[in-house]
């Protein structure tokens, strides 16, 4: 399986509102419920209504379309982190999978995924 590198700074956010120019750049990823609305998106574009944010993460998404019926692959690529006492954030779109980890583990996790068979990409 071929896993993609992602080459930017990422910050997890609770904020009052959405606004579309907040959510319209690539790598922008969202969530309403009852009690928040999240948005995970590149560092340099934390909206200013943020009310909590969690910076420096990295990120990496698993290659290709993954249809609705493989199962585990989050599973297994969560196991082996959590084997290495890697925390992390995943974010699941119709397409695929992306795993959120802390920059001071990315090496680490990229190291894990190598060693586990996954083909690393830049």
């Amino acid at each position: 399986m071929k896993i993609k590198l992602i080459d930017k700074k990422f910050s997890v956010c609770k904020v009052r509102e959405y606004r579309m120019e907040d959510i319209s750049g690539e790598f922008c990823f969202s969530g309403r419920t009852d009690e928040e609305n999240s948005l995970v998106c590149p560092t340099e574009r934390v909206p200013d209504d943020t009310i909590k944010r969690d910076d420096g993460w990295t990120a990496f998404r698993i290659e290709g379309e993954l249809d609705f019926s493989l199962i585990g692959i989050l599973a297994e690529i969560s196991a082996l982190m959590a084997d290495e006492g890697i925390g992390i954030f995943a974010v699941s779109t119709y397409n695929t999978d992306y795993i959120f980890v802390k920059e001071d583990n990315f090496q680490k996790a990229v190291d894990v995924l190598r060693k586990n068979g996954y083909k690393i990409m830049r």
